[in-house]
């Protein structure tokens, strides 16, 4: 694991320093087409559940958070997790970072930090981790979450069972190595190249 976290930050740091043009491409696209804040901030559950800050590209309007409770019908996830396919908060240069996770592209300063991992379960908001009662479910907080993980390479949005995300996480925990962590990294980017599940 002291390897694993060794090679999360020098990894982030080479990223970031890649893919700057696209984080230039962002701010700037996000700033011409929609009022607000260049990043979305959220609180997210991080290792045994602890609070951190997550970052993000902005990619829904700045109201999304109080929107949120308008849409809870529409919610499309078993389990206390909330994702809607076309989501209306989401504007259209949003709709493009998010086709193409460049909205991803931010936590890699939370790996900077130590906060998160390149690889691990992905983080839910903290009012979701909350709602999950069953140790079986919590256990998924046993690692550090990442930025990409078996769910985020397995169809992503096209999951809506949370039962089955939570195995996936699972799988991952139990059957964890370095080689696994790279065998995920390079699925990802043919996920993220063809946009597989990705909304």
């Amino acid at each position: 694991m002291l390897i694993k976290g060794v090679i999360d930050r020098v990894l982030a740091l080479v990223l970031i320093i890649a893919t700057f043009p696209l984080w230039i491409l962002a701010m700037v696209g996000i700033k011409i087409s929609s009022p607000g804040p260049v990043l979305f901030k959220q609180e997210r559950g991080g290792r045994n559940g602890k609070p951190f800050r997550m970052y993000k590209f902005r990619t829904m309007v700045a109201e999304a958070e109080e929107k949120k409770g308008e849409l809870i019908e529409m919610n499309e996830m078993s389990g206390p997790v909330f994702k809607i396919h076309n989501d209306p908060r989401v504007f259209s240069f949003g709709g493009f970072l998010r086709k193409w996770s460049i909205d991803e592209l931010p936590q890699l300063l939370n790996v900077l930090l130590g906060q998160m991992s390149i690889v691990g379960p992905r983080p839910l908001p903290v009012d979701e981790v909350e709602k999950i009662q069953e140790s079986s479910q919590r256990r998924r907080l046993s690692m550090k979450p990442g930025i990409t993980c078996v769910w985020q390479i397995s169809g992503r949005s096209e999951i809506t069972s949370f039962e089955e995300w939570v195995k996936l996480d699972l799988d991952y925990i139990d059957g964890w190595s370095l080689w696994l962590d790279l065998k995920i990294i390079i699925k990802t980017i043919p996920a993220v190249l063809f946009k597989r599940g990705a909304k």
